[in-house]
């Protein structure tokens, strides 16, 4: 990965899973199926930028 790429992830990625998590968590009765639905996204995002770039 690029620098640019590390501090994309550091200063944005990374602090909006965590907000998400925490929020998902707050709720009580749909937190496990919230956490799951934000796992697929973020998998799902990785795989398609990999792709897209060809794993550079």
């Amino acid at each position: 990965m690029s620098i640019p790429s590390l501090i994309f992830w550091a200063i944005f990625v990374l602090p909006l899973v965590a907000f998400l998590i925490w929020v998902m968590r707050q709720d009580k009765r749909k937190g496990t199926t919230g956490l799951i639905v934000l796992a697929i996204i973020v998998i799902g995002g990785i795989v398609y930028m990999y792709l897209k770039t060809g794993g550079q």
